[in-house]
């Protein structure tokens, strides 16, 4: 019987596609599961299209009843564009509707808060606070710092703003959840005292069953599949890398880059599009290895890539520096070559063969994604440092 309620409030959310979607829909059917009445505010669905989906459109609100309780999509200006002022006037927007909608609205007394992008997770604690709510703040990315390392940021006035309103965010939360031992070691030195919480980005969904390809002979399929932009590197990655005859390189996804990969003529490097996420879990069973890049190491960032495609059996080529290349090489999911160091991937691709990759077994790999990657196991320690506030 459900007799405890929270409100989620999150800038992305089903049926937009991604890792900060799935994660925020996984929590939500978490707190469901767990006996809670769940309130979900989002915006109308846009991403990574920078288009309200069509069935949402002549709309400033839409308001439907969910199995987990009600779900709020609020109005959005919506855009996939690079500009930084306009990008800033799409988060914005949304802010703006958020706020009208915590003053007016009544709204469980828990708040549940997704800290990305800066402007709306500061509205959302901002009024939150102001309407004595209890909020459990979400951090997946370290912004502002985060877009200082990617270079889509500089130090100024602006930077200062974001890095003050990153600060009111933490001193003002009940509980504050990290996805990396590097955030929370960042939020410990910006704060003297806050109960902190590991919480990573462990998928949720049940693991198919391993298919097992030849280990002799024949091409190696390399597949990336996720958001195509900036952060993550396909772009440039393809444009000074040879794939060969041997090693081919298949992407998923959608995003800024789009456009730019999709014109791309190389014989080895392929572009299949997007497709939903049970699709594309039955499609990445028929890879030998996953492809996690990204641009830079960007300091708290660990890719919930790996925790994905590790359920799913795939060894994984991690290329992006950090936390998260340590996860891979302990618990031996796969290969990490130092990010930016396009020397060393260029070899790896020139030296991979079949029976290197037979060395991390499908079965294995799934069995340590099973065993310690626990999507259950872990948000029921978070519900136990919840129930206490």
């Amino acid at each position: 019987m459900q007799n405890k309620e929270i409100l989620v409030i999150s800038n992305y959310f089903p049926p937009e596609k991604g890792a900060a979607a799935n994660r925020i829909n996984a929590m939500v059917n978490g707190f469901h599961e767990n006996n809670y009445r769940v309130t979900v505010v989002c915006p109308l669905p846009n991403y990574p299209d920078g288009k309200i989906f069509e069935n949402y459109r002549n709309s400033y609100i839409n308001k439907k009843e969910e199995s987990f309780g009600v779900l709020y999509r609020l109005w959005i200006w919506p855009t996939k564009s690079s500009n930084k002022f306009i990008r800033l006037l799409s988060m914005i927007s949304f802010s703006l509707s958020l706020m009208i909608f915590l003053i007016f609205k009544k709204t469980p007394k828990k708040v549940f808060i997704q800290y990305s992008p800066v402007f709306v997770g500061f509205t959302a604690v901002f009024w939150s606070r102001l309407l004595s709510k209890k909020i459990i703040l979400n951090i997946s990315d370290l912004w502002p710092l985060a877009g200082l390392e990617m270079g889509i940021l500089k130090k100024g006035g602006y930077y200062t703003i974001l890095n003050k309103m990153e600060l009111f965010c933490y001193h003002k939360s009940n509980i504050i959840l990290g996805q990396s031992e590097e955030i929370l070691e960042h939020i410990r030195s910006c704060i003297i005292k806050k109960p902190l919480f590991l919480y990573r980005n462990y998928p949720d969904f049940k693991q198919p069953e391993i298919k097992n390809l030849s280990k002799q002979g024949g091409k190696i399929k390399i597949v990336y599949a996720g958001l195509l932009g900036v952060a993550q590197g396909l772009l440039k990655i393809c444009s000074e890398i040879t794939f060969t005859e041997k090693v081919s390189l298949h992407i998923y996804g959608s995003g800024p880059e789009f456009n730019l990969i999709n014109k791309l003529n190389h014989p080895n490097i392929f572009f299949h599009g997007s497709l939903n996420r049970e699709e594309l879990h039955l499609e990445l069973q028929n890879y030998d290895i996953g492809f996690v890049p990204l641009t830079n190491r960007i300091y708290g960032s660990v890719p919930s890539k790996i925790f994905e495609l590790c359920r799913i059996g795939l060894p994984i080529l991690y290329f992006a520096g950090g936390e998260g290349g340590n996860i891979v090489l302990k618990n031996k999911l796969g290969w990490n070559i130092p990010v930016t160091d396009y020397e060393k991937l260029q070899l790896f691709l020139n030296t991979i063969t079949k029976e290197k990759i037979s060395e991390f077994s499908k079965e294995t790999i799934q069995e340590v994604a099973i065993r310690s990657f626990s999507f259950k196991k872990q948000f029921d320690n978070l519900i136990k440092e919840m129930e206490v506030i």
